[in-house]
Formats: structure tokens, sequence, C-alpha cells
């Protein structure tokens, strides 16, 4: 590998040399095909837009709930669980490790967080809940770093171990404690909650008026700014906080070189051993905190399966947002919402979310019109119809339905959005130490 200058002291690179494969600390230009980075204006508009359909097929439906702030509010809570997972695999695999083990790596966090919480309060829950996490990400780093286990493989093992070992743990901690059992902890207190005085109550006021997207709007602040645990803030702030670290730092820089080109960033220096740690120890602690505030926030209890596929859900959202934070908190905010609809008014919610995605889907057939894409047309029309159908022929959808709202709702978007992601390039590909010298 040839560059034009060489690197500092402090181990950054120069332009020529970070085109050679270690990416620039803005991060890396979008290749052929692949998915340009979203500007701020350009996100706050699909936010706009967004809204604007949903208060479009509120007042149609008739389903005053979808945007109310205790919908907001409720799909707040089941987001960020999904979100710091999401955020736990992004570390990791920006470092070129996947991260299959963030569900056994967040059940670890429940355990832990559960154990401290009730015993010393729920900050040292949380406290506790990221070194269990991070545990679990520390062996998944040894297993696959350092011995050069196939990462997939690793993960499992890890989910699978985690299960077994906080199922025997609570036999010790939990059985036996009142309130507790060998499948349940005892109560947890609960976090400070802060609401914003007059703000809430002012946005709780126009929300109820239901007006065309001004309601809607003051429906979504009113969840922010109501009722809103001082660690739900922390997770929010999380995700600026991972953007400023990877993107705008020399460790940062560092970090996603490994996952991009381990060979030339070893070559220039980068100790890729050390950072892939770091990464993926960083993961697990993300995963735990997550699985923490299930346990400490969410339900105040531990309860034996908890977590509830959400590492797994946090990696689509992961995928979905294509490796970025931002992506990445928006994925998981959808499948939020998507989980509290069938929590708040139910079948009604869900039925009026089949004609919002009716109307999405007339958007996308005059998308694939556009690009001449005259077969993929066809096939999305004739899903809209029979989208529009199903809901002028009903009044509500089967219970069945409902349940499983969320997960195809991901399972849709990830397979509108896979044609154009792009991994890390080496991302759970082997690296051996010595590579690049």
């Amino acid at each position: 590998m040839s560059t034009s200058s060489s690197t500092s002291s402090t181990g950054t690179t120069s332009t020529s040399t970070t085109r050679a494969g270690a990416g620039s600390a803005r991060g890396s230009a979008p290749k052929k095909g692949g998915r340009r980075p979203l500007t701020l204006p350009v996100v706050l508009l699909i936010i706009a837009g967004a809204l604007a359909l949903v208060s479009l097929v509120r007042l149609i439906s008739g389903a005053d709930d979808i945007t109310s702030v205790g919908q907001v509010s409720g799909a707040l809570e089941l987001a960020i669980p999904i979100g710091l997972a999401g955020l736990g695999g992004l570390w990791a695999e920006r470092a070129g490790v996947v991260n299959i083990g963030l569900e056994g790596m967040m059940v670890l966090g429940t355990w832990f967080g559960a154990w401290a919480g009730f015993q010393w309060g729920p900050w040292a829950g949380v406290v506790l809940g990221i070194l269990g996490g991070a545990l679990g990400g520390l062996l998944h780093a040894v297993v696959t770093v350092t011995f050069g286990v196939n990462h997939i493989v690793s993960g499992v093992a890890i989910n699978i171990l985690a299960v077994g070992a906080t199922r025997y743990l609570s036999n010790f901690a939990f059985d036996g404690v009142e309130g507790g059992s060998s499948k349940q902890s005892p109560r947890i207190d609960a976090i400070t909650e802060i609401t914003v005085p007059g703000l809430a109550d002012w946005m709780q006021d126009l929300q109820a008026r239901h007006w065309f997207l001004v309601s809607d709007l003051a429906g979504v602040i009113g969840g922010l700014v109501t009722d809103l645990s001082l660690l739900t803030v922390v997770a929010l702030l999380l995700v600026p906080g991972t953007w400023w670290v990877l993107w705008r730092t020399a460790f940062g820089l560092r970090l996603r070189s490994c996952g991009e080109n381990p060979v030339a960033a070893e070559s220039l220096g980068v100790n890729v051993y050390r950072y892939k740690y770091i990464a993926v120890t960083v993961s697990g602690g993300l995963a735990g905190l997550g699985g923490a505030f299930l346990a400490i926030v969410a339900t105040g209890i531990y309860q034996e399966g908890q977590t509830g596929g959400r590492g797994y859900i946090g990696l689509a959202a992961m995928i979905f947002g294509n490796w970025m934070p931002g992506g990445l908190a928006l994925g998981a905010g959808l499948f939020g919402f998507t989980d509290s609809l069938k929590l708040r008014g139910g079948a009604e919610n869900v039925h009026a979310m089949l004609l919002l995605l009716g109307i999405l889907l007339v958007l996308v057939v005059a998308w694939q019109l556009y690009k001449k894409k005259y077969v993929a047309a066809v096939v999305s029309a004739a899903v809209a119809a029979l989208l529009f159908l199903w809901y002028a022929l009903t009044d509500q959808v089967p219970s069945q339905f409902v349940d499983a709202a969320p997960y195809v709702t991901t399972l849709l978007v990830l397979a509108l959005s896979a044609q154009r992601l792009r991994m890390p390039k080496a991302d759970g590909l082997p690296y051996r130490k010595g590579q690049g010298t």
C-alpha cells in the first residue's frame, strides 16, 4: 500500500492513507451503489413527512391514540433497549467483529442489574448491569479475536451460556427472598423520572384537540418531556455520543479502520487487537445497559426470558441504519412504535397501520415507475390494493396479527432497505496479529 505522507505522532493518517484503507475521520466515502450518509436536513425532512403521513392516517381512521403522549412515551420506553443493543452491535461491527451474542449480553445485564438493584439501589443495578454485559463482551473478544473462533459460533454460544448461567444463579440469589423466586427478582426501586412543568401540560392539551399535524407534533414532544426516566435521557445521549466518538475523534478513526482494513491499520501502527477488544467490551456493556433498562425502568423486576429477542432486533435496527447511529435510532424507534401500538388500542391501532402501509406502497410504486422498474411497481401496486381492500372490509385485525405486527414491520423494513446497505469491509473476517508487518 503506497501513501503520500506518513502518519503523525498521534497515529492519525493523511487523506491519501485513509483512502487506502483506514477511512476518514468524517466517515468512509460511499461506494458506487452504496447508500450515501443522510444529512441532518434530510433526516428532519423524512421525519416531518412521516409525521404528516401518520397524521393523515389518524384523521382518516379515527385512531387518535397512535400519536398520543402515552403512545410516544411507551414507544420510547420500548425502543431504548433495542437501540442500546443496536449501539452495542455498531461498536463491535465497526471494529470488524460480528456480535450475535448481544442477546446473551442483554440477559446478563438484566440479571446483574436486578441482583444489584434490589440490594443497593437502581443506580448500582445500572452499573452492575453494564459490567455484566461487558463481561460477556470481553469473553466474546477473547474467543474471536485472540483464538480466532468463528464470530457467529461464539455469539450463539454466549447466548446459550448466559441463559443457563442466569437461570442457575437465580436459584441462589432470588429464590427464597421476599418477592422473588427462581424465575424472578424482588421489586427494584424506580429511577427518578422528570417532567418539564408547563410544557408537558401544554402539549397534552394540544394533543387532545386532534388537529392535523399540530396535535401529532404535540404528542411527540409531550412524550419526550413527560415522566422521562433519567436513564432514558442517558440512553438517548449515547446515540450522538457514539457518533462523536467514532466519527470525530482519532480514537474512533483507528477503531473504524480495524473494521475496514485491519492489515493496513496495523501497518500504520494501530494495535488492532487492542481496539477490537475495546470495541467488543463496550459493545457488551451497551447491551448490558439495555438489559438493565428492561429490568429496572421498563418493568421494575427481573423475569426469566424478559429480553424477548431484543438483542437480535437491535442487530436488525443496526443493519437498517446502515451501521450508523442515526439510522439505528430510527430503526429502533420504528420497532418501539409498532410494539407500543399493540399495547395501546391494539387491534384498532394496528388496523390503522394497514392504511398507512397501503399509502406508503403507493409512494413506492410512484418511485419505482420513476426508476422504470415496472415489474416491481406492479407487485407493489398489487400488495397496496390488497391492503386497502383489507382495511375497507374490516374494522380490526386478528389478535394474532396484532402480536406479530412489530416483527412483521422489522422484516419488511429490512427487506426494503437491504439492497443499499454497506457493512464494514472486514466485518466478520478472520485476522491474525502480524499480518500488516
